[in-house]
């Protein structure tokens, strides 16, 4: 098990890096065409709807309630009936989320309406300004972006049933065949619409189509292409569909939470959804390369310690995943806090976007990447939950969270503005984090023993070693902004360098060792 998972968590790694290190080229050419301006605010609010929903599906409620019953059938039951299960899941899902997508399109005007109210109401009470100039242009866009979900939720299954048959490599690597049609229709076709933010759009759309039909070879290789069929009262579809719906709060708060930000946003000065969005993709390249990796790569595994009854196993597997977070995640969350100017000002910082969005996103991100800790402990944490087909619990903890998320929106957003919204979505996620670990606790299934304590304080006091170093050596925001490109380039890498071989050698000077990552 050991090694499986190390083996497993590393090639997902890999993929995901590929993945992410694309998807900040994608950004950095939707910065350049787009900058934070109104049309960089429209097709970021377009596209964040499916994607919303992709992060539903692809790596929350969907994958958490159905590979624990998959697992179940692959263990203790036959081929035939496993393929079968795969059958009826994939005609209920495709049918339903087929007609989700047609009403979507057909309904985009409610839909933006709904998420983007405070353009809306300026086009409903004014309609002639800047608002409403944008809810025409999202209600238009969406309809390009929104077949996306169609798309991406069948790949989602497709990349679950991989994920349980030990196939990790495919499932990551597909959101690479996303970012590349984006970026091919953003550097090729933005000169061929009116508004460059439809290049983008139809990019979203055909980079769906790609990611699907990409894993259809994996599927066939692993004998598990099926022909889909209804199942609404199957069993087992009807078991999946019991712990989905409560699921969809359970994991994914944290991205509900990102999605109100954006929802408040819209009443906010031009060029907030943007701030926030470069600021929350810088996030997203640490939680898709660890959190989301380790939580995708333990769930199998936790799930068959769940139905072969095995506690030991199971603790055993939360601890690593905990370690693993907290190992890579609190050194990336203090590097993303101190380095949040010239990460910005290096990838952004041209064409459309300026001095004055780094500094606005800079708050953004020092405000996200505070709670980047929180966001991976939810996914692995939540893990622990679903792994054992136990859903209501993590479905309390999310309600809870998201009412806390508001309360701390409304009380941050007048003082702080767009990074108000972001402090609040990370206070939340703490929250989460801090009631999953309790209830896990609760529950007896998983405690933080004196072993996993001391190797996490190991890391934390390797990490303010880190901290101290680099607080004293990075230069000021003056010193930023005098430099060339070339010299921010070369700085940014040395200071990352830095960081990370101070950490690295603290670690290793109060006792850490590579044995300790091992999964017993």
């Amino acid at each position: 098990m050991a090694k499986g998972l190390i083996r497993s968590g590393l090639w997902f790694s890999a993929m995901t890096l590929v993945s992410r290190i694309l998807g900040l080229v994608r950004d950095v050419v939707i910065a350049n065409i787009l900058g934070a301006t109104a049309a960089a605010d429209v097709f970021l609010l377009a596209n964040k709807i499916p994607n919303f929903l992709r992060r539903l599906f692809a790596e929350g409620a969907f994958a958490q309630a159905f590979v624990p019953v998959l697992v179940e059938y692959k263990e203790g039951k036959s081929i035939d009936e496993t393929k079968l299960l795969i059958a009826k899941v994939a005609g209920t899902l495709g049918t339903l989320v087929f007609i989700t997508t047609i009403l979507g399109v057909i309904g985009s005007p409610l839909v933006i309406a709904l998420f983007g109210t405070g353009w809306f109401l300026d086009w409903l009470y004014d309609g002639n300004g800047a608002g409403a100039d944008k809810y025409l242009l999202a209600s238009s866009m969406l309809k390009i972006t929104f077949p996306y979900l169609f798309f991406v939720a069948l790949t989602a299954l497709a990349g679950a049933i991989l994920n349980t048959w030990g196939k990790f490599g495919a499932a990551a690597f597909t959101p690479v065949l996303l970012n590349i049609s984006m970026i091919s229709l953003a550097v090729f076709g933005a000169d061929h619409f009116s508004e460059p933010a439809y290049a983008l759009a139809w990019g979203v759309f055909f980079g769906g189509f790609l990611q699907l039909f990409f894993q259809i070879p994996f599927l066939k290789k692993a004998g598990v292409i099926v022909k889909p069929q209804w199942g609404w009262n199957d069993a087992g579809v009807k078991k999946i569909r019991l712990l989905m719906i409560p699921a969809l709060f359970g994991v994914s708060v944290s991205q509900i939470n990102l999605l109100f930000d954006t929802v408040l946003a819209s009443f906010l000065q031009t060029g907030s959804i943007s701030w926030l969005y470069y600021a929350d993709r810088l996030l997203e390249f640490p939680l898709g390369l660890f959190g989301i990796a380790i939580a995708t790569v333990i769930l199998p595994q936790l799930s068959k310690d769940h139905v072969k009854s095995s506690p030991e196993s199971f603790q055993n597997t939360m601890s690593w995943g905990v370690l693993m977070v907290v190992l890579l995640g609190l050194p990336s969350s203090i590097g993303l806090i101190l380095l949040a100017e010239p990460m910005l000002m290096v990838l952004f910082m041209r064409g459309e976007f300026t001095a004055l969005d780094a500094a606005q996103s800079q708050s953004s991100l020092i405000a996200y990447a505070s709670g980047l800790l929180f966001f991976m402990l939810i996914k692995v944490l939540a893990s622990g939950f679903f792994s054992r087909q136990d859903t209501k619990t993590p479905v309390k903890i999310g309600i809870q969270a998201m009412v806390a998320n508001m309360v701390f929106n409304l009380a941050l957003i007048f003082p702080l503005q767009h990074a108000g919204l972001a402090l609040a979505t990370t206070l939340s996620a703490l929250m989460n984090a801090s009631l999953l670990y309790y209830h896990l606790n609760k529950l007896g299934v998983f405690v933080i023993t004196l072993e996993l304590r001391n190797l996490l304080i190991r890391i934390v006091l390797a990490v303010i070693a880190m901290s101290a170093c680099l607080y004293v050596l990075i230069p000021s925001s003056a010193d930023w902004l005098s430099f060339s490109q070339l010299e921010r380039i070369s700085y940014l890498t040395i200071y990352i360098g830095l960081g990370g071989g101070i950490y690295l050698l603290s670690l290793f000077m109060i006792g850490f060792r590579p044995r300790h990552i091992k999964a017993k």
